[in-house]
């Protein structure tokens, strides 16, 4: 007789990457309550409007189209790139590392007649450089990665909208990496067409991208002339599911949408501003430990540098892939490396969410020291904790988790 198909039980990690990120505990109970279908009144009358508030605050927005795709964070790239762009029309994206890039990607795969703005890896892009790719075209769409989790960058979205109102272009911006855990206010920035994904900031289940559509979104995708390329994100039937007319479209993810919301409710029972000043303290500590423990960063500007991932040179003499291994499987913490052109070259840490506390930064930093004493890296022992201890010693009372 065949053995037996053992349990299956996953080993306990502290993910400390640039998503997915470790869950409050009130996420998986929420996750283990029980099962309802899509259509259920309940469904339907109590969930989703509750569900639909709750992604309004989060996003500081009173827009009427606000849901959750039943899709990754990449889905909310295609989603939101394929509904407003048709073959012919001009776009304008940023591109600054591998997800901004994905963006362009998709955006030519619509027929539309792309431009990239493009910055080295580890800065941001130039709004000067938009005005210029600008001149003597009718530039329908700019799209910009507020967090771009590839380089560790953040972009500064009130300079980029300026340049979207001059060029009459709609706002487009990736907020996977900086919803909830960085500021962001979709009304007061004036963004037309938003989304993130559930699993980094919001310290969600993988598998959910909120959105949210300005009016003036709905009105330049209702006014298309073909149809989107795509009937799995078109927005205009998924706008009527979770719209007054409750549609069938397809079936969502019940048990992840019911950790959504329980994400949500942390959120904003915490207060985003105070989130936001979480992130920022613990990262502000990081790089102090890291700095102390003599190496750098691939965003040189700290005003660019992302708060919710960090982007940390691998030193010269330093194997960063065993180092990671070694992580994993000596502390359970796993951390990210580069892509492409930076394959070997940097660490990306995680500080998202539920993770971005005092007790992950320290036990990070030791546990790299540690291993990093072994591959005798030149440090001075307890320097990169000491380093981080004052930062927290010298910033305002820690807030939140």
């Amino acid at each position: 007789m065949p053995e037996p198909i053992r349990e299956l039980i996953p080993p306990t990690r502290l993910m400390m990457t640039p998503g997915p990120s470790s869950m409050d505990p009130r996420i998986y109970r929420a996750l283990a309550t029980p099962l309802v279908g899509h259509l259920d009144p309940w469904f339907n009358n109590v969930l989703v409007p509750d569900l639909q508030d709750l992604l309004r605050r989060a996003f500081q927005t009173s827009n009427k189209t606000t849901f959750p795709i039943s899709a990754s964070g990449s889905g909310g790239i295609e989603a939101a790139v394929l509904n407003p762009l048709e073959p012919g029309d001009n776009a304008i994206v940023c591109t600054i590392g591998t997800f901004s890039e994905r963006m362009a990607i998709i955006a030519e795969r619509t027929g539309a007649n792309v431009i990239r703005v493009e910055a080295p890896y580890g800065r941001p892009a130039d709004p000067a450089d938009v005005r210029r790719a600008a001149q003597g075209k009718k530039i329908k769409f700019l799209g910009l990665t507020h967090g771009e989790t590839s380089t560790g960058v953040i972009q500064n979205l009130d300079d980029f909208r300026k340049v979207a109102d001059e060029i009459g272009a709609l706002f487009v911006v990736d907020a996977v990496a900086t919803l909830a855990g960085c500021p962001l206010a979709v009304d007061r920035q004036r963004i037309d067409i938003c989304f993130s994904g559930a699993q980094k900031a919001m310290s969600a289940p993988p598998g959910m991208a909120p959105i949210t559509v300005s009016p003036r979104g709905e009105e330049v995708i209702n006014a298309r002339k073909s149809k989107v390329q795509s009937w799995y994100f078109d927005l205009t039937t998924t706008m009527t599911m979770w719209g007054k007319e409750r549609t069938y479209h397809h079936t969502p993810p019940i048990s992840l949408i019911y950790g959504m919301r329980e994400a949500l409710r942390i959120v904003l029972e915490e207060g985003l501003e105070n989130r936001w000043e979480r992130h920022r303290q613990n990262q502000q500590a990081l790089m102090a430990g890291i700095e102390a423990m003599g190496m750098s960063f691939l965003c040189e500007n700290p005003g660019d540098r992302l708060p919710t991932v960090t982007a940390v040179r691998v030193p010269e003499g330093v194997d960063g892939e065993k180092t990671r291994k070694q992580l994993l499987e000596e502390f359970n913490i796993e951390i990210a490396g580069g892509f492409g052109p930076l394959k070997g070259k940097i660490w990306r840490v995680g500080l998202m969410g539920y993770v971005s506390q005092k007790n992950n930064v320290l036990l990070f930093l030791a546990s790299l020291e540690k291993i990093l004493l072994e591959q005798d890296y030149r440090l001075s022992a307890g320097a990169g904790v000491a380093a981080a201890v004052r930062s927290y010693a010298a910033q305002p009372a820690a807030v939140g988790a």
